[in-house]
């Protein structure tokens, strides 16, 4: 059975991870089948300053643009 990398930004609750895990779980055995016991998920926190997209890193895109001059 599947081993699931979950990345995503830090500051999730431990409820949000277990509902997730779960979700994830049970999807896992309904499509490829198995038993529950066989799913692993592991969650990967990042900080906003350690992910960029398009060149720019996330804790940059929630700053509002500097002020020129």
């Amino acid at each position: 059975m599947p081993t699931i990398h979950v990345e995503l930004f830090e500051g999730r609750t431990i409820e949000q991870k277990r509902a997730l895990a779960r979700e994830l779980t049970e999807a896992a055995v309904r499509v490829l089948g198995g038993s529950p016991d066989g799913v692993d998920v592991i969650f990967v926190d990042v900080a906003r300053h350690d992910w960029a997209t398009g060149g720019t890193l996330w804790a940059d895109k929630s700053r509002p643009p500097a002020a020129a001059g």
